[in-house]
């Protein structure tokens, strides 16, 4: 957490004023306010977030107070991530803890702190910034829904076999845990093409901040009778109200023998909460939900985390090395093209020689209809992202659309990808 003596204050008429907060006494007064709207957990949630995060900016929380009461009104903050794209990391920045009150809805509140919002994602250097919002809303402030969130499957209580005769306990993590922790996590997350960095002082904050706030959870920690650690299970004390079932939200890799063990040991905790089955929301490749699927668990479908792109050529000049080894296991070896790809609004040329992309650049607004490669802004966003193919996305938008002469192009240097972002808060 860092501290800030510099307040932004901005006029919005009606004697409100657009804020951000400045020291601690401002996290405490945000912190209740979204105790009215959101509940108790999320007052201590922003508290712990903004002042024991290691990443946390207390400048990035963001209000609207009545200037005459000092009634704050409306607020949202900027969460701090690094994400890893294959090996490139960037820094993400999601909306989150929203708000607004009743008598205060529909006067542009939310618009005009998104506005502050994305000056703040500028100045952190965010690639990427992600939400977990209502649907539809977000899309006037151009977020698109492109990468998995939560969903899952549901595996009933009578489905889970007996477990396997083997010396694995249980016990919950503790700080001492966490080189344990941090290379199981990194183990498993190899499995994935974007997912959440980690350190020790997130993983300290997990283990040490969370108690008493939504994201509450348990972590348990399977280990043999050698006392070496098997792998660990997380179960959340706070899943959404529509949530019945008992909620797996992360895992590490396990073996067959491990695996079926934790789902013993979480139908356990189910019986004991009178829970009425087990939900895995957890990667779609991951091996329990391999194992579940082949126990006749039943697919809920996934949500989607909303993602903006505030720089979509910054975004690729990043990733422009994971986009050359593509290249390079392709057919097109030693590629040497301008590729332009038409985002109608402008067009993007990316320019390869000898299989390097050398330049990543815009053309500015174009004839749309002389272009091989064509995508409404919002939906290049999943593409790049690995989310959906052009193909899937063009079920949904006849505005895609990508020749046959280039269609192996992008399928080459935007394949689909496994992908899960896990929890830093």
């Amino acid at each position: 957490m860092t501290d800030s003596n510099d307040t932004f204050r901005k006029a919005l008429g009606n004697g409100l004023i657009l804020r951000a907060a400045a020291n601690a006494t401002n996290v405490e007064r945000v912190a209740a306010f979204n105790g009215e709207i959101h509940g108790e957990l999320v007052e201590s949630m922003t508290r712990n977030l903004f002042l024991h995060h290691p990443n946390a900016h207390i400048e990035d929380l963001i209000f609207v107070e009545d200037e005459q009461s000092e009634e704050i009104v409306s607020s949202i903050c900027l969460i701090p991530w690094i994400w890893r794209y294959e090996d490139v990391d960037m820094r993400a920045g999601e909306m989150g803890i929203v708000g607004t009150l009743e008598g205060h809805r529909g006067q542009g509140l939310i618009r005009a702190q998104v506005e502050l919002f994305k000056q703040r994602l500028r100045e952190r250097g965010c690639l990427l910034s992600q939400i977990q919002g209502i649907p539809y809303f977000y899309r006037q402030f151009d977020y698109e829904y492109a990468l998995p969130l939560e969903g899952g499957l549901r595996l009933e209580l009578d489905d889970v076999p007996r477990s396997p005769d083997t010396a694995l306990t249980f016990r919950q993590a503790s700080l001492d845990d966490l080189p344990t922790l941090m290379r199981l996590y990194e183990e498993a997350a190899q499995d994935l093409a974007i997912r959440a960095v980690r350190d020790e002082a997130t993983w300290r904050y997990l283990l040490t901040h969370t108690t008493g706030t939504e994201m509450e959870r348990d972590t348990w920690i399977v280990e043999d009778a050698g006392g070496l650690s098997a792998g660990y299970v997380c179960i959340p004390h706070h899943p959404l109200p529509f949530i019945k079932e008992l909620v797996v939200s992360e895992v590490s890799h396990l073996g067959f023998d491990a695996a079926l063990v934790a789902l013993n040991y979480v139908k356990q905790l189910a019986v004991k909460q009178k829970k009425p089955g087990i939900r895995l929301n957890l990667p779609a490749g991951c091996k329990l939900m391999q194992i579940a699927r082949s126990l006749g668990a039943h697919d809920l479908g996934t949500y989607a985390w909303q993602i903006h792109v505030p720089d979509m050529i910054a975004l690729l000049r990043a990733i422009a090395p994971v986009i050359e080894r593509r290249v390079a296991a392709s057919p097109f070896a030693g590629l040497t093209r301008k590729a332009r790809i038409c985002l109608y609004r402008e067009t993007i040329l990316l320019r390869f020689e000898a299989g390097k992309l050398r330049e990543v650049s815009s053309l500015g607004f174009t004839n749309w209809e002389k272009e091989a490669i064509r995508f409404p802004p919002l939906q290049f966003i999943p593409l790049v992202l690995g989310h959906q193919t052009w193909e899937e996305l063009k079920t949904a938008y006849p505005d895609v659309d990508v020749r046959p002469e280039s269609r192996l192009l992008v399928d080459t240097l935007f394949p689909k990808m496994a992908s899960f972002i896990y929890t830093i808060y």
